[in-house]
C-alpha cells in the first residue's frame, strides 16, 4: 500500500504544470502602476457620468418630461462610458439585445427611444475601436477583400439617397420627411456592417471565441425559459391574453400590447381560434421568431463544436428549448426553419458523419422532443395544421414571385422609390410600403442597381468567409467556422421575408462574419502554442535519453 501511494504521488508530481517564473521588482512595479491607472480611469469616468446625469437629466425631467430626462440623463453618460470601455460595451450590447423588448415595454413604459438603446452601446464602442485602430495603423474596413463590392453597394445607396430621397424632399407632394426616411433606411441597410470590424477586434483569442457561443447559448436558454413561463401564464389564465381583452372580429388575430404578459411586447393569444403568437422577450412575435431561427445555429455550434463536454450538454439543452419554443410560439416561419437549418448544418458541416457526437445528441434531443410532443399532442397538431394551411394558401415560391412582380411594376426610376420607403422602422418619417420579402424590398427602394450590388456584396462575403474557414487547420476552430459560415450562407441568399432588417439576425449575421474573418489569426495562435508544446516535449524527451554524468 505504501508503494502504491508513493507511485501515485510521483505521478501527480509529474503531471503538475511547471511553475511560472517569479516577477521581478520592476515588473511588479509596472503592474501596480497599470492597476492604479485603470482604477483612476474608472473612477474619473464614473464621476463624469454621474455629474452629466445630474446636470442634464434632472432639469429636463423636471421641466420637460421625466421619460425624456431619464433618456438624456442616462443616454449621454452611457455613451461616454461605452466610448471609454468599448470591449465591455460590445459584450453588453450582445447581452442587452435579447431583452430589449422587455426593457422597452415593462421598465420604460413603451418609450420608442429605448428600442434604439442598444445602439448607445454599439456606436460609441465602434467609434472608440476605429480611433484606436487608426492610431495603431490597423485596417478599419474588414475584410479588405470586400472593399470593392461594399463600395459598389455604398455608391448605389448614396445615389438613391440623394437623387431619389433628396429630390422628393423638395417635391410639393412630398409625404413626411423623405430625406430623413432615407437616412434611417441607409442605417437599417448597412448600419451594422461595421460589426464585422467590431467582432474582429473583440474576439482576440480562442477563449473569447468560445465565450461568444457559450454566452449566446446561455442567453437562448434564459429567453426560451422565460417564453415557457409566458406560455404557461397565458394557458393558466394568469394573463388575460387577446380574448380576455373583450375584443372581437379581426382584433382577435392581431398582436396587441394590451395583452402583453410577463416579458416582451405585443402578443396574440386566442386559443379558441387557434391563434397564438408569442413575443418571448422581444418587442413582437416576428422578432422572437427570428431570434429562435438564429439561435438554432448558435446552439448547434455549441452542442457539436465546443471542446468541453459540459458545454456540449448545455448546447444540446439550448437546442431542445429552441425547438420547443418554435412550436409553442406560433411563428410558422420558426416552426419550419429551425429544423431545416439544423439539418442543413448537420450536412454542410459534416457533423452527421461524426457519429460519436451526432448519435448521443440526436438521441437525447429526440427523447426530449418526443416527451414534449406526447405531453402536448393537441398543440403539435395545431402547429402542423397551421403551417400546412399557410403553405397551401400561399406557397412560398408563388408569394416571392408575386412580390417581385409587384416591385417591378412599382418602379418609377432607375434608382427605385427611395431608401426607407419599404422599411417598417422608418414610418415615423413617412409612409412605408408593406413588402414582405427582402430582395423585392431592395428592388422597390433602390431599383435594379441597388438589388444587384447588394447580392454581389453578400455573395462576395460568403465566398470570403468560405476561403477563411477552409484555411483554418485547428479542428475545433474549423468546426466553429463551418457552423458560422453555413448560417451566413443561408441568410445571405434567404429569399423569404426580411431577416437582415430584423433584430437579432441583422446583428448576428455581420458579427459572425467578423468572427470568421478573425479565425485564421486565432488559428495561427493555436498552431504556435502547439509547436511550443511539441518543442518542449521533444526537449524533455532528449534530456531523459541523455546519459547521466557520474
Amino acid at each position: 500500500m505504501v508503494k502504491s501511494k508513493s507511485k501515485k504521488k510521483s505521478k501527480q508530481k509529474g503531471k503538475q504544470k511547471p511553475e511560472e517564473p517569479a516577477l521581478s521588482r520592476q515588473e511588479l512595479a509596472i503592474l501596480k502602476r497599470k492597476k492604479k491607472a485603470a482604477t483612476q480611469k474608472l473612477l474619473s469616468t464614473v464621476g463624469i457620468c454621474v455629474v452629466c446625469a445630474l446636470l442634464l437629466g434632472v432639469p429636463i425631467a423636471l421641466s420637460v418630461d421625466p421619460k425624456i430626462g431619464i433618456a438624456v440623463g442616462g443616454g449621454l453618460p452611457i455613451f461616454y462610458l461605452c466610448y471609454q470601455y468599448p470591449r465591455s460595451a460590445l459584450w453588453f450590447f450582445l447581452i442587452y439585445m435579447p431583452f430589449g423588448g422587455t426593457i422597452t415595454y415593462w421598465l420604460a413604459g413603451g418609450n420608442a427611444l429605448f428600442q434604439l438603446a442598444k445602439d448607445a452601446f454599439y456606436i460609441p464602442a465602434l467609434i472608440a475601436l476605429a480611433i484606436r485602430a487608426k492610431q495603431k495603423k490597423q485596417p478599419v474596413m474588414l475584410p479588405k477583400e470586400a472593399i470593392p463590392t461594399f463600395s459598389l453597394l455604398l455608391i448605389c445607396a448614396l445615389m438613391t439617397l440623394f437623387l431619389v430621397n433628396g429630390l422628393l424632399q423638395f417635391s410639393p407632394k412630398k409625404d413626411g420627411i423623405p430625406f430623413a426616411q432615407g437616412v434611417l433606411g441607409l442605417k437599417v441597410l448597412i448600419g451594422y456592417v461595421p460589426l464585422i470590424f467590431c467582432a474582429y477586434h473583440l474576439i482576440e483569442t480562442k477563449k473569447e471565441l468560445l465565450w461568444v457561443t457559450r454566452l449566446h447559448t446561455i442567453l437562448a436558454i434564459i429567453c426560451c425559459s422565460l417564453c415557457l413561463v409566458q406560455y404557461q401564464m397565458l394557458k393558466s389564465g394568469s394573463c388575460k391574453g387577446t380574448e380576455g381583452l373583450g375584443v372581437e372580429g379581426d382584433d382577435l388575430f392581431k398582436a396587441s400590447l394590451e395583452a402583453k404578459c410577463f416579458v416582451g411586447g405585443a402578443l396574440t393569444y386566442s386559443p379558441s381560434h387557434n391563434q397564438i403568437r408569442l413575443p418571448g422577450t422581444f418587442v413582437s412575435p416576428w422578432h422572437w421568431g427570428w431570434f429562435l431561427i438564429a439561435n438554432s445555429a448558435l446552439t448547434f455550434v455549441s452542442a457539436f463544436c465546443d471542446p468541453t463536454f459540459i458545454w456540449r450538454l448545455v448546447g444540446m439543452a439550448g437546442m431542445a428549448l429552441v425547438f420547443i419554443c418554435s412550436a409553442i410560439s406560433g411563428q410558422r416561419i420558426a416552426t419550419l426553419l429551425v429544423p431545416v437549418i439544423i439539418v442543413i448544418l448537420l450536412v454542410l458541416t459534416g457533423q452527421v458523419a461524426n457519429l460519436k457526437r451526432f448519435l448521443p445528441i440526436g438521441i437525447g434531443l429526440g427523447i426530449v422532443l418526443t416527451i414534449a410532443a406526447i405531453t402536448n399532442p393537441t398543440l403539435i397538431e395545431e402547429r402542423i395544421a397551421s403551417t400546412q394551411s399557410r403553405v397551401e394558401a400561399s406557397p412560398p415560391q408563388s408569394f416571392i414571385t408575386e412580390q417581385f412582380g409587384w416591385a417591378i411594376k412599382q418602379q418609377r426610376g432607375f434608382f427605385g422609390r427611395g431608401l426607407g420607403k419599404a422599411t417598417n422602422s422608418t414610418r415615423m418619417f413617412g409612409k412605408a410600403a408593406l413588402v414582405e420579402t427582402y430582395h423585392p424590398k431592395l428592388l422597390y427602394e433602390m431599383g435594379w442597381p441597388g438589388l444587384i450590388s447588394f447580392l454581389i456584396f453578400t455573395a462576395h462575403l460568403s465566398f470570403i468567409c468560405f476561403v477563411k474557414y477552409r484555411s483554418v487547420k485547428d479542428k475545433s476552430l474549423r468546426s466553429f467556422a463551418s457552423g458560422f459560415w453555413v448560417f451566413v450562407l443561408i441568410i445571405s441568399f434567404f429569399p423569404y421575408w426580411y431577416p437582415l432588417d430584423t433584430d437579432p439576425v441583422c446583428v448576428y449575421y455581420w458579427f459572425l462574419i467578423g468572427a470568421i474573418v478573425k479565425m485564421p489569426e486565432i488559428d495561427k495562435q493555436e498552431q504556435k502554442k502547439l509547436k511550443e508544446i511539441q518543442l518542449n516535449e521533444s526537449r524533455e524527451a532528449k534530456s531523459k535519453t541523455l546519459p547521466k554524468r557520474s
